[in-house]
């Protein structure tokens, strides 16, 4: 099969887990043989054809600026770009030529912020299959994470998020032939939106890459690991103060990761040299950092679909505290491989590391249990899900 796949952002370009399931799917598709192709949007003014991992790779320029520089935008940038990114003509135009020049087989649409709803019209003058993974709330909401300005999770959309729901409503929901999700929770909603509720639909956990093997640990020292995105809906300042709260000199937290609330995060943090941190990691440093930690908080405060660094941490033999909410608990099981804690409660995590600080004991059955949790998401038998999807829809 000729496979195009289709995400904003691609690497080397990564700020979260979509980009990574993306770039993992695709290199794995083409070592079995498919040919595959993959479009994304460009942070520079041209558009660049390229090979990545022997995968070509077209860059397009899209908007006035790149989505993976949105952070560092002023409101009036921002809002301009938002407009453009409900239905961008240049995306649709540039696609529509990339798609008819290559003659896909089978579309497959990761995140398309950048793209704007133009992907799937794109897709759909071309009259091929199209599979849609949702990675987060994106058709909908237009910061994709169900969170208000102030960090507090939307209940009630204003007129402007609302307009946007129904444009995208209007050129998304009628194309995807099939949808994928890692969880049910966001398929439900979606579906509650009113959303693909006509289409087929799959939850396919995202898959895990490294050769699985047990993790001998040491509790000389208890080790917590955050990996993430440095912002407010991730719950970083939550575990920050948790843990000094303890004031235990056997723990130490390492944080992975960047982002805007860095040089706050740092501030909470004050002179703790319990507290280390690492900046962005990846490859065998990250893969390092997992195999040490002796468990992994996961402290959002936002609708997680299914975070990566779920998967990741399992699949070093290492549990998983995480928050209460989105699809998390799908995947984190109390008291078998982490526990869970409700968002923003920094006491309950707090007993949590005690509890976990006081008695090491309870980590070791909880290593085995994520070691097994981890055999469920392999990307073998990811891809072979997949590979189904395609070949029923050809």
């Amino acid at each position: 099969m000729k496979i195009c796949i289709i995400s904003s952002l691609y690497k080397p370009t990564i700020i979260g887990g979509a980009e990574v399931v993306a770039e993992k799917t695709a290199r794995e598709l083409q070592r079995r043989g498919h040919e595959v192709f993959v479009v994304t949007t460009n942070h520079h003014s041209k558009t660049e054809e390229v090979d990545v991992d022997d995968i070509k790779t077209y860059r397009i320029p899209l908007n006035i600026y790149s989505i993976y520089n949105l952070s560092d935008q002023s409101i009036i940038k921002k809002l301009l770009w938002h407009l453009i990114d409900l239905w961008n003509p240049s995306a649709y135009f540039k696609l529509k030529d990339i798609l008819k020049e290559k003659k896909p087989d089978i579309i497959h649409i990761h995140n398309f912020k950048g793209f704007s709803g133009a992907a799937f019209s794109a897709a759909k003058k071309l009259d091929v299959p199209v599979v849609f993974t949702v990675h987060d709330c994106s058709v909908y909401c237009v910061r994709a994470n169900l969170l208000k300005g102030d960090g507090s999770i939307c209940t009630e959309p204003r007129i402007p998020c609302r307009f946007y729901k129904e444009v995208n409503s209007f050129f998304i929901d009628k194309i995807p032939d099939f949808v994928i999700s890692p969880s049910k929770f966001l398929i439900d909603k979606l579906k509650y939106q009113g959303f693909f509720r006509d289409s087929e639909i799959a939850v396919i956990p995202n898959p895990v890459e490294k050769d699985l093997e047990i993790i001998e640990k040491d509790y000389i020292t208890i080790d917590i690991l955050y990996v993430g995105a440095l912002s407010g809906h991730k719950g970083t300042d939550v575990l920050i103060r948790a843990f000094r709260e303890l004031g235990d000199d056997n723990m130490r937290l390492h944080i992975v990761g960047r982002g805007p609330d860095e040089d706050k995060l740092k501030a909470i943090s004050g002179d703790d040299e319990k507290i280390i941190f690492h900046g962005f990691l990846k490859g065998e440093e990250l893969s390092g950092m997992y195999g040490k930690a002796n468990v992994t908080v996961v402290p959002s405060v936002c609708y997680e679909n299914s975070p990566m660094v779920v998967y990741e941490s399992f699949a070093h033999s290492t549990p998983v505290i995480g928050s209460n909410i989105g699809g998390i608990p799908e995947l984190v099981s109390e008291g078998c491989n982490g526990f869970l804690f409700e968002p923003g409660d920094k006491d309950e995590l707090k007993s949590t590391l005690k509890r976990l600080v006081e008695d090491p004991s309870i980590l070791k059955e909880f290593e085995k249990n994520a070691y097994e949790s981890a055999k469920k998401y392999t990307i073998k038998e990811h891809l072979e899900k997949l590979e189904r999807i395609y070949r029923g829809l050809l």
